[in-house]
């Protein structure tokens, strides 16, 4: 029963990904409202207990994001803890020449990527 409940799930949100993909706009929208509304419940519900006021839900809210292992990733973002690692710079810190030399590899990436699609292709009309 767990089972099916949760593929009846998984598939829906499949459609309904598919279908508010096209719209980005609209696709934001209702994020943004699922968001709030999940604030707000949390809000409300944390006001029935008095323990969440201030220095109580402050540490709970420590207490649950680090122990799912979210609190540097919601606080930081992984793109940064990321370009950190690999020790890039900040876009504002590199040079001209950089940029250029990074929009080249990109460039050369995309053309060889087509290049394989391409043979890709080819292979498939000569098997179909």
């Amino acid at each position: 029963m767990l089972k099916r409940t949760i593929a009846f799930f998984d598939r829906l949100e499949d459609r309904v990904r598919i279908g508010l993909s096209r719209y980005p706009i609209a696709y934001a929208m209702v994020g943004a409202v699922g968001v709030v509304l999940i604030w707000k419940g949390v809000w409300e519900t944390a006001e029935y207990f008095p323990a969440l006021f201030g220095p109580g839900s402050i540490l709970l809210g420590l207490v649950i994001l680090l122990v799912s292992g979210l609190m540097v990733s919601v606080f930081i973002g992984d793109n940064i803890i990321i370009s950190g690692f690999r020790r890039e710079k900040k876009l504002i810190e590199k040079t001209i020449d950089e940029v250029n030399k990074e929009e080249e590899a990109i460039e050369r990436i995309e053309a060889e990527l087509g290049k394989i699609e391409g043979e890709l292709e080819e292979l498939r009309d000569r098997k179909g």
